[in-house]
């Protein structure tokens, strides 16, 4: 699958303005069949994160392909059924919060992960054995591409500590709670298999002690390459391990386990694009400072996980190279790139940032009182709007004026 030419993403920016999110629909289809390939002939069903991207048009877009979505938040769910996801396609997987927001999740008819006994308590007493619902386990494996994104380890906050399983099966004892799955996440950017083959272990040992077990619940983190040369997880790899460990350890209840997914970014990201334009050069004796008419309020990875982000001179590909580092406008440092080599860049050079899709306008902010940028799907090779940039009336509309 290609990514968007040069003279795509520059039309792009000269119709809708810099700076710019850019989604490619079929780079986004292309990461699905992926998947579904790699493990066909598996009882396994996929549901996007949708943490990594929430515009209603792509999930419209990836529910069409026929993938499920998983939500982390209660308005997550109310966007997915926005997008007409059905109910039974929608996984919302709760993270310590209050249990009127696991209510409003029941009340929606979806499926619901939970991760406290405090919480798996009150839906028991509440619910009974009317709504099945799953648990999120702690697994104690440590994973995932930077500590701030490893999930499953044992000082982690999410899930419940397998150690305190025996709690977990008092509740559902006193209750009569239904256990209809076992959810675990470890991190993000995990490449190695291994690390979803440990984590299937650690569910196998547990799965005797439910009785009405209908899947198991690996979630996501699959690695996606942001560097030149850098592999991703090795996703048919992984489908022939999930396969023999189901070979070894059989459901000990008779019923066939489906095996869940929760890829996100692993859908988004190499199919987003993020496109800046050069305010001014400023050359020190340290370096060249290449200022961009953004910051970490529209791309804050790489300031919070030292992420990195591949950028091209879209406006000049040719031209000399020379070492720059690119920075925002924002009062603080804002870093996106130290002594980076690129072809020669000018004031008003347009620059690109790859990988953009997953977590660049969903964790964008209003700081400094600056606009949130405009988003673009492409599709079909023809270019939608599908967000507004930010207007000044935007950063007033909540504002109540009391003075």
């Amino acid at each position: 699958m290609q990514q968007l030419n040069n003279l795509t993403l520059i039309s792009i920016a000269t119709q809708y303005g810099t700076p710019v999110y850019v989604y490619h629909a079929e780079k986004i289809k292309a990461q699905y069949q992926q998947l579904t390939q790699a493990f066909e002939g598996i009882n396994t069903r996929f549901f996007y994160a949708c943490k990594a991207l929430t515009n209603v048009n792509i999930l419209k877009y990836i529910g069409s392909l026929g993938c499920n979505i998983d939500c982390s938040s209660i308005n997550e769910v109310k966007l997915a059924l926005y997008a007409g996801i059905p109910a039974g396609n929608i996984l919302y997987t709760s993270n310590g919060i209050a249990f009127s927001e696991i209510e409003e999740a029941a009340e929606a008819g979806v499926h619901i992960n939970i991760d406290s006994i405090a919480n798996l308590e009150k839906f028991g007493k509440k619910y009974g054995n009317t709504y099945p619902v799953g648990i999120r386990l702690r697994p104690n494996i440590m994973a995932g591409g930077n500590l701030k994104i490893s999930t499953g380890h044992n000082k982690s906050k999410f899930g419940i500590p397998i150690d305190q399983i025996d709690e977990v099966l008092k509740v559902i004892n006193q209750t009569n709670l239904i256990i209809k799955g076992l959810h675990i996440h470890t991190g993000s950017e995990i490449k190695d298999v291994a690390v979803f083959v440990e984590g299937i272990e650690v569910l196998f040992d547990l799965i005797p002690k439910f009785q009405h077990l209908s899947y198991i619940d690996l979630g996501g983190g699959f690695k996606v390459p942001y560097k030149e040369q850098e592999e991703g997880t090795n996703i048919q790899l992984l489908a022939e391990e999930v396969k023999k460990a189901f070979a070894v350890h059989p459901n000990p209840n008779g019923q066939p386990l489906t095996v869940w997914f929760e890829p996100g970014k692993y859908l988004v990201s190499e199919a987003g694009y993020f496109i800046t334009q050069v305010n001014v050069m400023k050359p020190t004796s340290a370096t060249t400072f290449v200022s961009v008419n953004s910051g970490f309020n529209h791309l804050i990875r790489p300031m919070f996980y030292d992420a990195y982000h591949r950028i091209q001179n879209i406006s000049n590909p040719n031209g000399p190279i020379h070492h720059y580092s690119v920075v925002g406008y924002i009062c603080e440092t804002d870093t996106f790139a130290w002594n980076r080599p690129l072809n020669e860049v000018r004031e008003n050079d347009l620059l690109v940032f790859y990988n953009a899709g997953a977590y660049g306008f969903e964790m964008s902010s209003n700081y400094n009182s600056r606009f949130k940028p405009a988003e673009v799907l492409v599709l079909n090779n023809e270019a939608h709007l599908i967000r507004k940039s930010d207007s000044f009336e935007d950063l007033l509309k909540n504002q109540l004026i009391i003075l």
